[in-house]
């Protein structure tokens, strides 16, 4: 009779602000991305997507030279970037002392880029037809943006937690915006799998984060810490 009180005391403990935020942040992220998937899937609209690509098509018109930069800008969500520095930057972690943030951002990569596969192939939607660069692979969500919001949002909460550096938080999160929009500039995705793709980073985020404390709980009560 006395193990279920003591079970839930350590269960109570976790129930902070921290938890209270990262639990609406993933109630809204999932509400974002049902509605999508059932404006894409269900209803077939075409609206937001058709209305994105006329507004970033009326940019490269009046500025030509945009289309280096953004190809550029693109990169820095790709996989020929993500890889190497997937591994470089938990490396520094470790060399900076502090490993659990090495080890939340490796399980947050591989994680992420095994649901955003799964995803893809679950919706089965194909890429735009008329992308400006070659990609390959299906549509929904963009792997771009959900693999760049679960990167630098990942590195901004490692930077935050543990570095004490909340001011890079929004830099960060800006610049994953302004790669998904590089997407919808390109053709390579459509604006509904950029904000798919960013509302399940954010989502898987909450998940990896509230994952990796519960085990470290129950791993430090095995081990009696």
């Amino acid at each position: 009779m006395n193990r279920f009180p003591s079970r839930l005391l350590p269960l109570a403990g976790l129930l902070t602000v921290e938890i209270a935020l990262g639990a609406g942040l993933f109630v809204v992220a999932f509400a974002i991305f049902f509605y999508l998937s059932r404006v894409v899937f269900v209803q077939h609209s075409m609206a937001l997507d058709n209305w994105a690509a006329g507004v970033v098509d009326r940019w490269r018109h009046a500025a030509p030279g945009l289309t280096a930069p953004v190809r550029f800008v693109t990169f820095f969500a790709s996989l020929p970037f993500l890889l190497p520095a997937g591994i470089v930057v938990p490396l520094l972690l470790r060399w900076a002392g502090r490993p659990r943030a090495a080890q939340e951002l490796v399980v947050a990569m591989l994680g992420g880029v095994l649901l955003n596969q799964l995803l893809k192939w679950y919706f089965g939607r194909p890429r735009p037809s008329n992308a400006l660069l070659q990609s390959l692979g299906l549509s929904f969500p963009s792997g771009h943006a959900m693999l760049g919001m679960t990167f630098y949002g990942g590195l901004a909460w490692v930077l935050a937690r543990y570095f004490g550096r909340r001011g890079w938080a929004v830099p960060l999160l800006l610049w994953v915006g302004l790669i998904g929009l590089t997407r919808v500039y390109l053709h390579v995705h459509y604006a509904t799998d950029v904000l798919a793709g960013f509302a399940g980073g954010a989502g898987w985020l909450v998940v990896c984060r509230a994952g990796l404390r519960l085990f470290r709980k129950e791993e430090g009560e095995v081990l009696g810490e």
